[in-house]
């Protein structure tokens, strides 16, 4: 810990919003020695209110994107040296500081967060047509943490931005075929449309489905084709892990364990991601966290 109080308190405000809030990521941050975890919750905590933010359904998206806009600002003005009461801003400064995090990458998270309050057709339900156009989204909520994650976590070979990239993506499609339910309830398909046309799915099926009916045929297909998609980019997460600092592979290691934990829930029980919100449960959390901090341990001996 430092010696500076509104440091050590703005820190310390990251790591209860991060416990509170990250379901799974947290139980990868408590594999990290401590400056490492601070870092991490400190860019989980900023990321987590640009979310908030952006998500607030009670407002217009009008003036959730004139919030995000003033929330920008002032973490601009905070990040270039002006006084901040906000004492998030004062965490991620240090970290970004700390680890040589670029700007532009925190500049990228956000960009993610507003691209669900582009304007849209009246009722009109956001979508994307292409896996490409996925694959964007994602790269900006989710390919994006991975790079900033790197930084922290320390990296030599270059080849690791591109495979932190790729399981960020990983990540995220796990996410979108978890939340497929609850997102169509928010008018929302990150399903691709043409992944829909080729299954013989309609937007309609997903957006006015009766709550809980288990999927049809052509929609496990669907969901089937999108995990087979994630599965080859958890590939890369587990490439990746040599590759980061000896002492933060723990860490890595939980988080990619948990992800793809949850990804196999999925698809054991048959894609029926409609009854229920797929999780993984907290025992098996907990045994994950427990190879994890073994192998933190481990990994301080040899070091």
């Amino acid at each position: 810990m430092t010696q500076d109080p509104k440091l050590n308190a703005a820190y310390a405000l990251c790591r209860a919003i991060a416990k509170r809030e990250a379901k799974n990521f947290f139980y990868a941050f408590i594999a990290l020695p401590v400056a490492r975890r601070n870092a991490i919750c400190a860019i989980y905590a900023f990321m987590r209110k640009a979310d908030d933010l952006a998500d607030d359904e009670t407002l217009s998206r009008e003036e959730r994107r004139r919030r995000l806009d003033a929330w920008l600002a002032n973490w601009r003005r905070a990040c270039h040296g002006g006084d901040s009461s906000d004492l998030v801003f004062v965490a991620v400064r240090d970290a970004i500081e700390r680890f040589s995090i670029p700007l532009s990458l925190l500049d990228e998270l956000v960009a993610g967060t507003t691209m669900d309050l582009e304007p849209a057709a009246s009722n009109a339900p956001d979508t994307y047509a292409t896996f490409a156009d996925v694959y964007r989204y994602c790269y900006l909520v989710a390919s994006v943490v991975g790079l900033v994650c790197i930084r922290i976590f320390g990296y030599q070979d270059s080849r690791a931005e591109k495979l932190a990239e790729e399981t960020g993506i990983a990540f995220q499609l796990t996410n979108i075929l978890r939340d497929v339910a609850e997102d169509a309830e928010r008018n929302r398909i990150y399903l691709p449309l043409e992944d829909l046309a080729a299954h013989g799915v309609s937007v309609n099926s997903l957006l006015h489905r009766v709550p809980g009916t288990p999927p049809t045929a052509n929609e496990r297909a669907l969901l089937e084709a999108i995990a087979q998609r994630a599965e080859v980019y958890y590939q890369s997460g587990w490439q990746l892990m040599p590759l980061i600092d000896r002492e933060s592979r723990p860490a890595l290691w939980v988080l990619v364990s948990i992800y793809h934990a949850l990804l196999k829930r999925i698809r054991r029980a048959n894609y029926d991601v409609f009854s229920r919100r797929a999780t993984v449960p907290l025992p098996q959390k907990l045994w994950i966290l427990a190879v994890g901090l073994t192998r933190m341990g481990l990994a301080r001996l040899s070091g």
